[in-house]
């Protein structure tokens, strides 16, 4: 059975089965040229070689390809990781920061890497992910905005990127998110106006008065009858029959 690419080694070289330190693995059917194989420059195989001898991971730690590496730390003893954590691949020092107790990844949080840093986002205590807040990478900063505590979120108010600025407007305190009317992507507005409409009523952009006709209050739907937009005046008419549906219901 083989698939994928043709079987050669990492370094493109025909494979030796018969110099392989693991050859009593073939007899025993649990590694084979083309399917299975630790030492393949095809990531697939070997990691199906580590699923079927486990057993192994810790002896090829020190391998000198990277995907080897990377797939034996998966499965290795964590006593063993340590040293992984200064590897020249950031695929193998992010792995072991996934793995190794989450002081180690306190270590790495100045990596120059952004998947080893996406990794120590993942993992940090949440009372410690303020300085991920202020990454250089948007995709870590992303991370460590959603697992963060509510309070450590309006340092990022104004970040640069309106994706983390959404993330913050959903998840920040209520009392913050008036600070988002000037920001400039409406799609942020309407984060925030879906939380806390009032400040949003008069907003220049559609999407965001929309927000607000759907989830404000008595005055919010109110003053929005007057929309100039359609959809505005008939969402504003349907929020404020709902609100008096539910007042009825509750006297």
């Amino acid at each position: 059975m083989t698939d994928g690419p043709p079987p050669v080694d990492w370094q493109g070289d025909p494979l030796d089965c018969g110099a392989c330190r693991f050859k009593r693995k073939l007899g025993q059917g649990k590694c084979g040229p083309g399917w299975a194989c630790v030492h393949d420059r095809y990531a697939k195989r070997i990691e199906r070689f580590f699923l079927l001898n486990p057993d192994l991971a810790d002896e090829c730690l020190g391998m000198p390809y990277f995907e080897t590496r990377m797939n034996a730390a998966r499965l290795a003893s964590v006593f063993r990781l340590t040293r992984l954590l200064s590897d020249p691949d950031p695929g193998v020092r992010a792995m072991a920061v996934l793995r190794l107790p989450v002081t180690h990844a306190q270590r790495r949080m100045k990596d120059e890497d952004r998947r080893v840093r996406i990794a120590v986002a993942h993992r940090l205590p949440v009372e410690e992910l303020l300085p991920m807040l202020g990454d250089p990478d948007s995709y870590v900063r992303s991370i460590a905005m959603r697992r963060a505590e509510p309070g450590m979120l309006p340092v990022a108010i104004h970040d640069a990127d309106p994706e983390i600025r959404r993330i913050v407007a959903r998840r920040i305190g209520l009392d913050w998110l008036d600070r988002f009317r000037s920001d400039p992507d409406p799609l942020v507005r309407r984060e925030a106006a879906g939380r806390r409409p009032g400040p949003f009523v008069e907003d220049d952009d559609l999407r965001v008065r929309h927000a607000v006709a759907e989830r404000g209050g008595l005055e919010e739907a109110t003053r929005l009858l007057d929309d100039p937009e359609e959809v505005i005046r008939e969402t504003a008419a349907a929020r404020l029959h709902q609100l008096k549906e539910g007042a009825n219901v509750d006297g």
